[in-house]
């Protein structure tokens, strides 16, 4: 088993060296010339680009991927479909279409703490609950129903965004459609102080319940047998990837892909464990966003192409050739 080639420590002692370089390159690579020498020694404004644009920025990137690879990997656990990932199943479109409702009604961060987030965490549980719903018969849930549920859940959110997007104003609705590509901005260090105080928590409680993931994602007949509740798991997991992809579309916009791509690679190389699986997922997923965020800098500039579509052009070729050379590591 791919499991036996390297161990749990080596391999997220590899991804956290991946984050650590991808933060370094964030930060040094942008579309315009910065002295680091000057910037660390206070000269304008190669300071001002570093401390306020490049360090939040990277940061807030760091978050995004890590966010979204974790939500994918639960999902794909819990849902016992490799397809399952806040993008596929409507869940960013949720967060999207709360969020958006919240943009629109004029809702005003308070001491760096956006209510815009708490609208997005809303609207991804909403539709992630709608999903199992739908999805379950008899206490068991479908794969297909839940592809379908999935797709139709996320066409209906897509006609609600359409539809609030066209009650705003010109200038409005241009903001909309630019957030809806998937973008990253330079946040305030207060928007990422409360997104750190909310998303570390959540994130050591999925890794902390990496064990019930590996039996949930057996069946949940087997998890019962070893004195688990399947429903109380499917509950805190839905929490946990609610808000994990709820707070981060909140500030870039939906972003595809990072869910799907980053799990089935890991999966490749560790194995299906998700205690080395789940902090792997995160770590890299982080990497693999700011290292997009880099690229949809610099490609064309000072021409600024959002990440979201960055993701989709290097993500989509590299899971179809997954998807083509390696179908056996999916079935782990």
């Amino acid at each position: 088993m791919a499991t036996r080639r390297v161990t749990q420590s080596t391999a997220v002692s590899v991804s956290a060296v991946a984050m650590v370089a991808a933060f370094a390159l964030a930060v040094l690579v942008g579309s315009g010339a910065m002295n680091f020498s000057r910037a660390i020694h206070g000269t304008t404004p190669d300071y001002e680009i570093l401390i306020a644009l490049r360090i939040p920025r990277a940061l807030l990137a760091l978050w995004t991927g890590g966010a979204l690879a974790l939500s994918g990997v639960l999902l794909q656990a819990m849902l016992r479909n490799p397809l399952a990932t806040p993008y596929t199943l409507g869940v960013s479109g949720g967060a999207a279409v709360g969020a958006v409702a919240a943009i629109l009604a004029g809702w005003e961060a308070i001491g760096g703490f956006s209510p815009v987030s708490l609208a997005a965490c809303a609207g991804a549980a909403a539709v992630l609950l709608l999903i199992v719903v739908i999805s379950s018969e008899r206490g068991k849930m479908s794969s297909t129903s839940l592809l379908l549920a999935g797709i139709t859940l996320n066409s209906i959110c897509s006609a609600a965004i359409l539809f609030l997007s066209s009650l705003a104003g010109f200038l409005r609705s241009f903001s909309v459609n630019r957030w809806l590509m998937g973008g990253m901005d330079a946040p305030s260090y207060p928007t990422l102080l409360w997104l750190s105080v909310l998303l570390t928590p959540v994130c050591l409680v999925a890794f902390w319940h990496a064990r019930e993931w590996n039996l949930l994602a057996v069946g949940e007949q087997w998890a019962s047998t070893r004195g688990l509740s399947p429903s109380h798991l499917l509950l805190l997991g839905c929490a946990i990837t609610s808000i994990l992809t709820g707070a981060v579309t909140a500030l870039t916009g939906p972003i595809g892909f990072v869910g799907l791509i980053i799990p089935h690679a890991l999966r490749i190389w560790l194995g299906a464990d998700h205690r080395v699986i789940a902090p792997c997922s995160f770590l890299i997923g982080g990497a693999f966003v700011a290292v997009c965020d880099v690229f949809s800098r610099t490609v064309l500039a000072p021409v600024e192409i959002p990440v979201g579509v960055i993701t989709a052009l290097l993500g989509g070729p590299v899971f179809i050739w997954m998807l083509r050379g390696r179908r056996k590591g999916f079935s782990a």
